[in-house]
């Protein structure tokens, strides 16, 4: 989902918002597609090299904020590796931090700051490409990382950096926007529809407040000076 600065806000925000719809067209309840794979089958490697010693995470395991995660993404048929995932930490953000963008269709959501650790464990370079790591809401709709056209300081919520190959760390923060008037209540890592997600839930922080600036106290004039 890409918030951008003024010049084309609106097309490309009002796209981005039919993006969550479009990927779970096939999820909802009146699709006639269901998972079949039942929690305790393993997720397809492909040609991902894992490494030895490692066990990956079943589908449809349940973890908590902080817990680890170890899969195998293949983004695409040519880049693939196997990645240690941390969802570390969930914050509700307010729609007033985004005051210098125009947000469209977007204004009508609460953005949601997570905070995701990403090892890159396999053999494979991920350089630029995106973070499989999403956010579902009450409905059960599956909502991207949103992207942006210059720096969110705040978080920065952007893609693998570039070099992200064996052994690299990336320390994320993804901004997610949950339309109105729904809440997120897990994270999740689904590679394939045929397969239950591997997911995080915790506790989702407030929003942060302002730091109240200290009163400083008075000074008090010196007796016996003229």
């Amino acid at each position: 989902m890409p918030v951008t600065t003024p010049r084309r806000a609106r097309t490309t925000l009002i796209a981005a918002l039919l993006a969550p719809a479009l990927l779970l067209a096939a999820c909802g309840e009146g699709s006639q597609a269901k998972p079949t794979a039942k929690p305790s089958l393993e997720l397809p490697t492909g040609d991902v090299k894992v490494p030895d010693g490692v066990t990956l995470t079943k589908a449809g395991t349940e973890l908590k904020f902080g817990q680890q995660a170890l899969v195998a993404y293949t983004p695409n048929p040519k880049r693939n590796s196997a990645l240690s995932i941390t969802v570390q930490t969930v914050q509700k953000g307010k729609i007033a931090d985004f005051a210098a963008y125009q947000l469209g269709a977007t204004a009508n959501t609460t953005p949601y700051y997570a905070k995701v650790k990403i090892v890159n464990i396999g053999t494979g370079d991920l350089s630029r490409l995106g973070v499989p790591v999403y956010a579902v809401d009450g409905r059960n709709q599956l909502i991207p990382p949103a992207s942006f056209d210059n720096a969110f300081t705040k978080c920065p919520s952007t893609p693998f950096p570039e070099g992200f190959a064996a052994g690299k760390t990336y320390q994320a923060c993804l901004v997610f926007f949950v339309p109105a008037p729904g809440a997120l209540v897990q994270m999740s890592y689904r590679p394939l529809q045929a397969f239950e997600p591997i997911t995080w839930q915790g506790t989702i922080l407030p929003p942060a407040q302002k730091a109240k600036k200290a009163k400083q106290p008075k000074k008090k004039a010196k007796k016996g000076q003229s």
